[in-house]
């Protein structure tokens, strides 16, 4: 399969028995199939959505899955999510009984998936012509929340080894699911978190506690600022997280974090995308013309869809225990992610520019379309 400018298929959603305003992009298929969360933002936008589209098809052939990429974008700010998310699923349901398996994103609990799931009479065990899964979708599926973390985790790890560096500072902007994973990752492998930011603003020490503030971290990422650890400074100034002098940034939160306007701030050498469209290509260009390191998100974030990914293509050996099931899928994503981390290093040094497009060009020769 080659890919184009433009994606396979795009769905307008205007309602089913209801109003909603959003769209399925289907960026690309293979074997009939394609996969992606849904986001739900007041302001997500047809082309945001294409581009998250664009992001799985890159995730996938750089995994190595068989399977194309998509996404699902809902314009909303959550009001009434019951009947929002019902009104979804009935107007997806061809889409996901066609082969478009539709998850989570930003805007987007398992709660409502399950919702969704359930108007549209899905489940991911059964499909035309594949084997049953064993287990049901949230058995599989919730144990595995930090995946995510734990690839972005091994991605930096990966970076900063192949630097040389044996212990980083660490700025983690973003403190939900994903950032605080990463945290703990890596404050475990004895490296040091000195920032940390969320909705509010930038927290940051000569060593955060991270177990501490996990503690008063509600399930938003938002740090409950009245619970603070001692002889900590904070910072309502605007991206404060880029003035923090740090070895490594890890972006986990909003698209566009790193951008035109703020990545002359930037001081850490090495850049670790734990969220989707962390960055801008404009600021990735100047990173590196600046002799930073960036390591994608489709690359390092792959955790999640992975982790759906592997159960929708059957590939995760479901015979397995729980706990050996989990450590599997962990350790698949773990070495998926070190293996192309170095992979796009080494292209990294032999040229100047984005290494990314070489990168997907060879994997995606290797999965034969």
């Amino acid at each position: 399969m080659t890919e184009h400018d433009k994606p396979a298929l795009t769905v307008h959603l205007n309602g089913a028995g209801g109003e909603i305003k959003g769209w399925v992009v289907i960026d690309s298929l293979y074997d009939g199939l394609g996969m992606g969360g849904t986001r739900m933002t007041p302001g997500v936008t047809e082309a945001e959505v294409a581009g998250l589209a664009r992001d799985m098809t890159h995730k996938f052939t750089l995994a190595g899955l068989p399977i194309g990429g998509a996404k699902a974008g809902i314009v909303s700010d959550g009001t009434d999510r019951e009947t929002t998310f019902k009104t979804f699923g009935r107007t997806v349901k061809p889409l996901l009984h066609g082969g478009i398996h539709l998850g989570i994103d930003m805007g987007v609990t398992p709660a409502d998936r399950a919702i969704f799931f359930e108007e549209a009479k899905y489940d991911p065990r059964y499909r035309l012509g594949a084997p049953d899964m064993p287990i049901d979708w949230r058995t599989y599926y919730e144990p595995l929340i930090d995946c995510t973390g734990h690839g972005v985790g091994v991605g930096a790890v990966t970076a900063l080894e192949a630097s040389g560096r044996k212990q980083a500072r660490v700025v983690v902007q973003g403190f939900g699911a994903v950032g605080r994973a990463v945290a703990q990752f890596l404050q475990a492998r004895g490296h040091v978190v000195v920032g940390v930011a969320d909705i509010d603003g930038t927290i940051s020490a000569d060593r955060l506690p991270v177990d501490e503030l996990i503690a008063i971290t509600d399930e938003f990422g938002r740090i409950d600022r009245t619970r603070l650890p001692a002889n900590v400074t904070v910072s309502s100034e605007s991206d404060a997280w880029l003035d923090v002098d740090a070895d490594l940034l890890i972006l986990a939160a909003q698209k566009r974090a790193l951008n035109d306007e703020n990545v002359h701030r930037l001081r850490a050498e090495l850049v670790v995308e734990g969220a989707n469209i962390a960055s801008t290509p404009e600021a990735q260009e100047k990173a590196r013309a600046a002799g930073a390191v960036l390591v994608p998100g489709v690359i390092a974030n792959i955790g999640g869809a992975a982790s759906a990914a592997l159960a929708v293509t059957r590939v995760v050996p479901f015979d397995l225990e729980a706990e050996a099931r989990k450590a599997w899928v962990f350790d698949w994503v773990g070495n998926r992610v070190k293996l192309n981390t170095q992979a796009l290093l080494e292209i990294a040094k032999a040229g100047a520019g984005d290494p990314l497009p070489e990168l997907l060009a060879v994997r995606r020769a290797e999965r034969g379309r």
